[in-house]
């Protein structure tokens, strides 16, 4: 019972804590967003501690909204003749008259869409900077914990916790208010807000504090995050309906990446008729409206790339000198050191693998993958397959120490022990 009740408040959580944080913020103002944060914690710990004992309620949605919108009711009447709230509203919350329609009128289930779009460009303000844009939005929106901000930056804890604190700060001292910006402020902010999701939903392909390998619940909360972009006029550009497109691929092999006993797959062994196929059809429809455009994007590229491997026959059919020129092009528009150990990967493939092992020490020299057990595992895999067993074995002990979940663990384990010595 209590596993259960745990299962359904983490999937309601990563579900509805972004439309309760922009409920809320809405009412307080964004300077006030670490009250908004603790209202909404709270609303969640109080839904545990009743569900353990009563059972989860028909409508838990509307039961969190309503729990979230007593709390802050009871804090504004404590608080009113302290504290500030949102500039339009602070006179109709320090009311007794009026205080609780206003907030029955805005937090409330249902309809809120705008809001959370409302709210994912707030965090994307200029005087924000780019990472913190990001961090805010995981954090805010997402329900990210701060481990998982500091995996998807490949950087430390400490730093996404400063990031998110100058952010709340800035937001304070700035006065920044719970608007949409001026249309000419548009595509930058939409750039972290598409990265935003991106990583959202990298997170749910490839979890990486949790048991299962897979979060379809972080998956499912980016394409309907990606979608209410799509459906927006001020937001459906090129570049979006690339990133779906992108998304659309990747989700169509979600769950051939686990056998039946949860263990992960490598994509040459994965059964490819089982691959979402009408996922894939949509991800296509998605890229030639996102080729519409003048400019390409790194979604185009990426989404571009996501394509030759969802339509090759079979792993060893893949164009793979296609690929090859795609990421070039890539790099070029986003040279990141993760996009080049992925092409490395690719260059293996076009030029043998003795080539993708020079370029992964190169990378490894780096000290930037120094805690990536994939970039292990992959050195592991290619010193075997030039008969250096002893040095194979050793990377893939390291990766082993440095892998996630048990899924990734046993994945490597099989390697260690298929070296047969």
């Amino acid at each position: 019972m209590e596993s259960s009740i745990h299962t359904n408040l983490n999937h309601l959580f990563r579900r509805e804590y972004g439309k309760l944080i922009a409920s809320l913020t809405k009412t307080f103002g964004t300077h006030n967003l670490a009250l908004v944060e603790d209202v909404v914690q709270d609303t969640l710990l109080k839904a545990l501690e009743t569900w353990k004992l009563k059972g989860i309620p028909d409508n838990p949605s509307a039961w969190l909204f309503t729990v979230a919108r007593n709390k802050a009711l009871d804090l504004i009447r404590r608080q009113k003749h302290q504290q500030a709230f949102a500039a339009q509203l602070t006179p109709l919350l320090k009311s007794e008259y009026t205080a609780a329609a206003t907030l029955q009128e805005i937090v409330k289930d249902g309809n809120i869409e705008d809001e959370q779009l409302r709210m994912m460009f707030v965090c994307c303000h200029p005087l924000l900077a780019e990472e913190t844009q990001v961090a805010l939005i995981l954090k805010t929106l997402c329900g990210f914990s701060i481990a998982e901000i500091a995996s998807a930056f490949l950087t430390s804890e400490e730093t996404i916790s400063k990031r998110l604190f100058r952010g709340r700060e800035k937001f304070r001292e700035e006065k920044i208010t719970f608007d949409l910006p001026v249309e000419k402020e548009l595509p930058e902010r939409l750039e972290s807000v598409l990265t935003a999701i991106y990583l959202l939903f990298n997170e749910g392909y490839h979890a990486t504090h949790v048991a299962g390998i897979i979060r379809d619940d972080l998956v499912e909360e980016a394409l309907r995050l990606g979608n209410l972009l799509r459906y927006n006029t001020s937001t459906d550009t090129t570049a979006t309906k690339a990133l779906l497109a992108l998304m659309c691929f990747h989700a169509a092999r979600l769950y051939q990446r686990i056998d039946e006993n949860g263990s992960l797959l490598a994509l040459k062994d994965q059964d490819r008729t089982k691959w979402n196929h009408a996922l894939i059809v949509q991800g296509h429809y998605f890229l030639k409206l996102a080729s519409s455009g003048e400019s390409i994007t790194a979604y185009h590229l990426e989404a571009a790339i996501a394509y030759e491997y969802s339509v090759a026959p079979s792993y060893e059919l893949t164009n793979w000198k296609q690929i090859d020129e795609l990421y070039k092009s890539l790099l070029k528009l986003k040279p990141l050191p993760l996009l080049e150990f992925q092409h490395t990967i690719v260059k293996a493939e076009c030029y043998g693998y003795a080539q993708g092992l020079d370029e992964l020490l190169r990378l490894e020299a780096s000290g930037l993958f120094s805690r990536n057990h994939f970039f292990y595992t992959t050195k592991g895999e290619w010193l075997s397959k030039l008969n250096q067993k002893k040095e194979a074995e050793e990377s893939l002990l390291k990766a082993s120490e440095l892998a996630h979940t048990k899924a990734e663990k046993n994945f490597i384990l099989k390697k260690i022990v298929s070296l047969g010595y």
